[in-house]
């Protein structure tokens, strides 16, 4: 049985105080739910300050990014092990940010996934298409392209210690969402190609979750759909009351 997931993706947003003061409500607003994995994944700066606020509750912490290198002369990089000593358990990769304004392809997210399974964190990989491609038919040889790039090598136990993330680029911080069953399309979509690079048991474990402007407003019709795991939020996951909201969406 598949585990919901919610995960808040905090971009660049929250300074250290900042962070802890969203963190510790988060925190008192959640301690009741545990029938979902929660991951917050605050800016590098801010992790300390939100592992302090949740430690002893059972919310995850995350990352945002990460190098695929343990350590080396990579200015302004963070490698696994020190995500791990800071108290990490997940890792988001693969986001279309990084993939846009930074340059980042498939090869480079596929070294990145291994060595974040190699040092034990989880890594959540994202994938999907911009407008363009969704509105020219292309979302299914986009979104397998990037998940046989990003999977390149990886083989069944490895698979089953990751999570997707569906994040369909034109819907993110746009206020436009793929509406329910367009999401799910894709998710069983996604479900189809790792049941056949992998197998089927292994396709029904991996917990796929749903990401692009998510709001109370929309999540508890995305979440009820069969293939639909979790979400990982961006712009809602700034306030504690809308972010609670979403993980309570049933």
């Amino acid at each position: 049985m598949r585990v919901p997931i919610i995960a808040g993706n905090w971009k660049m947003f929250k300074d250290e105080t900042e962070a802890f003061e969203l963190a510790t409500e988060i925190r008192k607003r959640l301690k009741d739910v545990s029938s979902k994995r929660i991951v917050l994944c605050p800016p590098f700066t801010s992790i300390p300050s939100v592992k302090k606020a949740i430690q002893g509750s059972s919310i995850y912490l995350g990352a945002q990014n990460m190098h695929w290198e343990e350590e080396g002369a990579y200015t302004g990089e963070i490698s696994a092990k020190m995500l791990l000593g800071s108290g990490c358990s997940f890792v988001i990769l693969g986001h279309s940010e990084r993939r846009a304004h930074f340059g980042e392809t498939d090869q480079v997210i596929n070294k990145k996934i291994k060595k974040a399974i190699e040092e034990g964190l989880t890594p959540i990989v994202c994938v999907g298409e911009i407008l363009e491609e969704r509105e020219s038919g292309k979302t299914e040889s986009v979104v397998e392209e990037q998940i046989r790039g990003a999977f390149e090598g990886i083989n069944k136990k490895e698979i089953e210690k990751l999570v997707i993330a569906y994040e369909p680029v034109w819907a993110i911080g746009t206020g436009k969402t793929a509406t329910p069953k367009q999401a799910n399309e894709v998710h069983r979509f996604i479900r189809e190609k790792i049941s056949l690079l992998f197998n089927q048991e292994i396709a029904q474990k991996v917990c796929i979750l749903y990401g692009g402007s998510v709001k109370p407003e929309n999540s508890k019709d995305l979440l009820a759909e069969p293939d639909i795991d979790g979400a990982l939020v961006g712009g809602a996951s700034l306030r504690a009351d809308s972010f609670d909201q979403i993980v309570r969406s049933d």
